[in-house]
């Protein structure tokens, strides 16, 4: 198993790069006779920075189609996600995630333009500014956290967001038009870490603040499931307590059936041998909101999974989601 070459398939991001570097280091750490070659897709979710995810299949579709059917083909062996990126509720036959990372930071963050203070937008509540993200789960948090502020679809890679951010760009909107300039973002504290610019951070959010999104934090790698030398190689660097969260969250996902419109939040932490799951549902608009926590055995991370999803159901969570769920002649727009 030593000598040979690895490649790993990954996003043209500075984050996802990052991200991919920081699996090689490992890999070649573990075994320092491996080549490993980082292979650079530009996907659909990249080239089109203007739509919603939902006209690319979701973020599944948006970020990991291709990379996906460059592993099945052969050209690649392994491929890099962050989990939180990977939906939870499809079937990927024929591949399997070898390894998970230990986990970064999983928190949200509040990123602002040049000139305004965390002190003046404290003050005013939000009122009179507008907040960029394109994530449903963030907006929904957002308008809980901020009811006076206005939450806007903002696209782009991290780097890039904060770029525009700075820059005072405006958002192109997937029907036409365009929103913006943004005031602040809030993105992951971890992918901020990754490319360098934890800096321009003002705020952590909490997790009782704004519960992360399933997996947010987690480096996945991704390999075919009977390819058994490349599934060796990536045992090396799995991290057992990174796994045991990633299930438990992840089932939360599977029991929901949620999509990548549904504002869907779940965080997992170990102490010795338990584990406390806290997941919830939200609708975007913010004015429903449904969250259960529950703790135990932390070897058995799918059953406390189920458990917690099986009460947001209980609990009128298939209601909110079916609402979110986008209907077909809308997926273009």
């Amino acid at each position: 198993m030593s000598g040979q070459t690895l490649k790993i398939g990954t996003r043209k991001s500075a984050m996802a790069l990052a991200q991919t570097e920081a699996i090689a280091r490992l890999l070649r750490a573990a075994d320092p006779a491996l080549e490993v070659e980082i292979v650079k897709f530009e996907t659909r979710g990249d080239q089109d920075q203007t739509s919603k995810l939902l006209r690319h299949g979701g973020k599944g579709g948006a970020f990991v189609a291709e990379i996906r059917e460059a592993m099945r083909g052969g050209e690649l062996q392994a491929a890099m996600h962050s989990l939180k990126d990977v939906p939870g509720n499809e079937e990927t036959p024929g591949l399997i995630i070898a390894a998970t990372l230990p986990r970064d930071p999983a928190n949200d963050a509040l990123v602002l333009r040049p000139g305004l203070s965390l002190e003046d937008f404290r003050a005013s509540t939000g009122k009179g500014f507008k907040i960029g993200t394109n994530a449903v789960r963030r907006a929904a948090y957002l308008r809980r956290l901020f009811p006076e502020a206005t939450v806007i679809h903002f696209r782009g890679a991290a780097d890039t967001r904060v770029a525009k951010l700075d820059r005072g760009d405006k958002q192109r909107l997937p029907g036409g038009g365009e929103v913006g300039p943004a005031d602040a973002l809030v993105m992951a504290r971890s992918g901020l870490e990754r490319i360098g610019m934890a800096s321009r951070i003002v705020h952590d959010f909490s997790v009782r603040e704004m519960l992360p999104a399933v997996g947010q934090g987690i480096v996945a790698v991704e390999c075919v499931e009977k390819d058994w030398v490349t599934r060796g190689r990536l045992a090396k660097i799995e991290d057992a307590s990174s796994r045991l969260c990633a299930e438990a969250e992840r089932e939360v996902l599977w029991v929901l059936n949620g999509h990548c419109n549904s504002p869907i939040a779940g965080h997992a932490t170990l102490v010795g041998r338990e584990m406390t799951l806290t997941a919830a549902v939200l609708d975007e608009a913010g004015d429903r909101f449904i969250e259960v926590s529950r703790q135990g055995a932390a070897d058995r991370p799918r059953e406390l999974g189920r458990a917690v999803g099986l009460d947001l159901l209980h609990k009128g969570a298939a209601e909110i989601i079916a609402r979110t769920r986008p209907q077909e002649d809308s997926l273009l727009s």
